[in-house]
């Protein structure tokens, strides 16, 4: 299933949308019912599920998803987003070419990092150039998990269980910020800095180890072109870590990193500007849009 959130009459209002992703069905419609993304996602009733999967055989109405009013599918997440830090080989590389002293440096275990999110950017919507602060921004395509219900000591063959599903999202960073500081948070967390959608797909359409293409365009031009495969570390692994000393709840996202390819990878490095529009993709997810402004 592909759940989402959109505003109907002013409100943020919860859709399950069709295979295609071209029709949106307002859950209230269905007579499902849930506060906001987090709710549902910790509290849905398998008595909803089966009506939804029934509904979808045989859906009536709807509204086409380029009309409606987008919302990221979880618009104000209820923890910082936990952020995994150089996950990818070729990334890690070219990170480190970039700039030695804040990324070069020899780890065996996962980088993990905070992003705070004041409020996540829908699919088709703006991101703040911030022109004044940072004159580096850069995207980064991500694959995010969404945690499903509470997480307490899981063992790495377990961890599976635990996933609701997975969303897209664009970890854009102010890389002078960043590297200024010698971490990572503020030039990460600035407003607007968290695009993320377009739905969350379900874990039962993803089962198991995911192997999925990620794949980011700036202005049409492919830029990133990696895969799930070259992850340093997988989902399993950083699901137990973390788990075994912090409860991982139920609307918990951890963004897994990004492949090589992002601008601060080219010589000379390719910012963003004001503009520019930011692809990004992932296999059996789809496609996230954002513009600069």
């Amino acid at each position: 299933m592909k759940f989402l959130t959109f505003k109907q009459d002013g409100y943020e209002t919860l859709g399950i949308a069709s295979q295609d992703g071209k029709t949106v069905y307002a859950l209230p419609e269905i007579g499902i019912s849930y506060f906001n993304m987090n709710d549902l996602v910790g509290r849905l009733q398998v008595d909803d599920w089966q009506t939804l999967n029934l509904f979808l055989k045989n859906p009536t109405g709807g509204i086409p998803y380029e009309d409606i009013e987008k919302c990221a599918p979880i618009p104000c997440p209820a923890q910082d987003v936990i952020c995994l830090g150089e996950n990818f080989r070729a990334h890690k590389k070219e990170a480190a070419d970039y700039k030695k002293e804040a990324f070069d440096t020899e780890k065996g275990y996962p980088i993990y990092f905070s992003k705070r999110v004041g409020e996540a950017v829908a699919d088709g919507g703006t991101i703040p150039a911030h022109a004044d602060i940072t004159e580096c921004m850069d995207y980064e395509a991500e694959l995010a998990v969404i945690i499903g219900k509470e997480a307490d000591h899981v063992s790495r063959e377990n961890a599976y269980n635990y996933i609701f599903g997975y969303t897209i999202m664009n970890d854009i960073s102010a890389r002078d910020i960043q590297t200024r500081h010698k971490q990572w948070y503020i030039g990460k967390s600035l407003d607007g800095f968290t695009p993320m959608g377009p739905w969350i797909v379900t874990a039962d359409e993803i089962p198991g180890r995911p192997s999925l293409g990620i794949r980011s365009e700036v202005n049409g031009e492919l830029r990133q072109d990696g895969t799930t495969d070259d992850f340093i570390f997988d989902i399993a692994y950083c699901i137990s870590e973390l788990s075994q000393g912090i409860r991982l709840l139920p609307g918990t996202i951890i963004s897994m990193g990004t492949p090589a390819g992002v601008g601060m990878g080219f010589n000379p490095p390719r910012f963003l500007k004001s503009g520019d529009t930011v692809t990004c993709s992932i296999d059996k997810i789809g496609t996230l849009r954002s513009t600069v402004r």
